[in-house]
């Protein structure tokens, strides 16, 4: 075969692929409608360059549609691009009548949705994981109105579990030298302690007591997915204002014996529900005994997001897990909440936060609090609840100024996964299991004369 053949048949793709695209570029059908008829035309196409190109068309041309129009796409992507039913319904024949393994796996491609082979040729286009990244923004804004469209989220979140699977991801120490585009996204994208400017970020990744990593996944080079910042200290903290504070006194890090992780952000929306957190501290923790031995305390200084509203709801429920003499001691709450809560609710409040991380349940009966599920599930155990430990307005909105520590003993990481995944159980400390006592003591006092409460109450299980 001769070498101008080749350079005549690639240049013969190379101008349809530019066809598509002037075509893309243009106003011609640039509807939902049309659209699909480009997404039918891209999965029935075998030649790899022309379905890179058409690709390419169909994520632009979408980019470029409206809301409605988007949302429409996503519709007729859900309603209509299911598994083939004829072929379905063949294979499923085929394996009642001889259940081999190899009708088996025919049965399994048939039941694939159509929608998933489309979304893997959309991934071939230049630019194509980050325009799907952000297709299924597009799908989130949607599901609550069209709930057909749970089933295209479905298929996102299985290819996307194995596209940014932990063997595609990278992690990058985040410092000065940084370049400034990915440094504006940190600021940009940080969720948990907004960063005010390009000063306050200096001080959270330049100081030597001072770390930040973030993962990256090869198709979004510029792009982190998820990222830590960690304080070094010689102590587990308390509360989050010091550890900010510009004029902080730092520590050498050589000196330090604590890691604290203290900021957590997820960057990309669309991604969210594809778990990269659980590796990213098992990586940090890695990284981090690597290059300072004498550390040996890792522990978490989390917010805890939804603990105001539960609590809210808890002191006005007749049936809320809260006994009646919380309730009563935290009526107060009811109204507008001061920025400093008084001493004296500190221990009906510490109570309460206990029996919230240990007994409020969610879906799933899982724990009530997310980012208890997060750090709970990859082996932490519940430390310490820490009274005021966020008096900014949004750490009181959120919970009162209270914050909690997670620490990560290497050693029992395995066992308490276990214990939270196979039976549910949540691992604390005795310090909040001590709140829990207080909280079992003060019911058996109100209904127990005073000459029988000498012993005290039995310490409950861990849940």
């Amino acid at each position: 075969m001769s070498g101008n053949f080749i350079s005549e048949l690639l240049q013969s793709i190379t101008e349809r692929g530019r066809d598509l695209l002037a075509k893309a570029r243009g106003q011609e059908d640039a509807t939902p409608a049309g659209l699909m008829r480009l997404a039918g035309d891209l999965l029935r196409r075998r030649g790899e360059a022309t379905g890179v190109a058409l690709a390419e068309v169909v994520l632009t041309r979408y980019a470029h549609l409206p809301e409605d129009g988007r949302r429409d796409f996503l519709q007729h992507l859900a309603q209509d691009y299911g598994p083939d039913r004829d072929r379905l319904e063949k294979a499923i024949d085929a394996y009642r009548t001889d259940a081999t393994e190899i009708n088996a796996l025919a049965l399994h491609e048939a039941a694939e949705p159509r929608r998933q082979e489309l979304i893997r040729r959309l991934n071939h286009s230049p630019g194509g994981t980050a325009a799907l990244v952000h297709m299924r923004e597009d799908i989130f804004r949607h599901e609550r109105d069209l709930p057909e469209l749970a089933a295209l989220d479905a298929d996102f979140r299985h290819l996307f579990s194995s596209w940014f699977n932990r063997g595609f991801l990278v992690l990058r120490p985040i410092d000065w030298n940084t370049p400034a585009n990915i440094l504006e996204k940190i600021i940009r994208y940080e969720a948990v302690h907004a960063i005010r400017n390009w000063e306050d970020l200096r001080g959270r990744i330049e100081p030597p007591d001072r770390r930040c990593f973030a993962f990256f996944h090869p198709r979004l080079v510029d792009e982190p997915l998820i990222f830590v910042e960690v304080a070094l200290t010689q102590d587990i903290p308390d509360a989050i204002a010091p550890l900010l504070a510009a004029t902080r006194s730092g520590i050498k890090a050589s000196d330090a014996t604590t890691a604290v992780f203290y900021s957590i952000s997820n960057c990309q929306k669309g991604l969210r529900g594809i778990s990269f957190g659980n590796f990213l501290i098992k990586q940090v923790v890695e990284e981090l005994r690597r290059e300072l031995p004498k550390l040996s305390t890792f522990v978490t200084l989390s917010p805890v997001p939804d603990f105001a509203r539960w609590l809210a709801g808890a002191l006005s429920s007749e049936t809320s897990i809260l006994p009646q003499d919380l309730r009563d001691a935290l009526a107060e709450l009811k109204d507008e909440p001061p920025h400093e809560l008084p001493e004296s609710l500190k221990r009906p409040m510490l109570a309460a936060a206990a029996i919230y991380f240990t007994q409020a349940k969610a879906a799933g009966n899982q724990p009530r609090d997310s980012v208890a599920r997060f750090h709970l599930g990859n082996g932490a155990r519940l430390e310490r609840i820490d009274w005021q430990g966020d008096l900014s307005e949004k750490g009181i909105a959120q919970a009162y100024g209270l914050m909690v520590n997670y620490l990560y003993e290497l050693d029992d990481i395995e066992a308490n996964h276990e214990a939270f995944a196979d039976r549910g159980e949540i691992i604390a400390s005795s310090e909040v299991r001590q709140h829990l006592r207080r909280k079992a003591a003060a019911r058996a006092q109100e209904k127990t004369p005073e000459k029988m409460i000498e012993k005290p109450a039995p310490e409950p299980a861990a849940e």
